[in-house]
């Protein structure tokens, strides 16, 4: 464990240590959930929108598969993970902002082409997680694609707020690699019709 991966770990225990129910992990994500989470995003098609990227592991994941750091939209809450994505990430966009209100902000010139999010949806009420994913989806293309990681044994958005919205959801893959072991869900629009907004 280098430097950086120490400093990342002391400072997303002090942030879970403050706000157990925001940060909802003791540890951030490791390089194999990375992978898995960004693996089917392909640089060129769209900005990139982020939710709760913390110490920004999926971010460089995603810089590593190419997506130019410009096209980058972070979306953190976290004031201490803010300052440290700006330091970071100083060409992506970075927005201190909770992510239900993501659907106020003014849309991309360029719509996004797919949305990662590290958010803990399981520990959120389905008022909020609605307001996510409806957010998240006025800001992506027709055909994006929203993948959404979960320690838990199945997709973290409930059957009814899917169908609510218009979503379906299925298994992109598994990873016992990442601590504690964790599933990641693609969530894409069911008809190519439906305007979320």
């Amino acid at each position: 464990m280098n430097a950086t991966a120490i400093a990342d770990f002391l400072q997303f225990f002090r942030s879970y240590i403050s706000n157990p129910w925001q940060v909802s992990a003791i540890a951030p994500s490791g390089q194999s959930l990375a992978r898995l989470m960004t693996q089917e995003i392909v640089p060129g098609r769209g900005p990139v929108i982020e939710l709760g990227p913390g110490t920004g592991i999926f971010t460089k994941a995603l810089i590593r598969r190419g997506v130019p750091e410009r096209d980058l939209l972070l979306v953190e809450y976290g004031s201490d993970f803010v300052r440290l994505l700006q330091d970071r990430f100083p060409r992506a966009r970075v927005l201190w902002m909770d992510a239900r209100q993501l659907s106020q902000y003014e849309r991309f010139k360029a719509p996004a082409s797919a949305v990662v999010s590290g958010l803990p949806l399981l520990s959120m009420s389905p008022r909020k997680v609605i307001a996510i994913l409806a957010g998240a989806f006025r800001h992506m293309q027709e055909g994006g694609t929203l993948y959404q990681f979960t320690y838990g044994p199945r997709c973290p958005v409930p059957r009814p707020i899917l169908d609510r919205l218009g979503l379906k959801a299925s298994l992109v893959g598994r990873t016992a690699l990442n601590i504690p072991p964790a599933s990641v869900y693609r969530i894409r629009r069911r008809h190519r019709s439906l305007a979320m907004s």
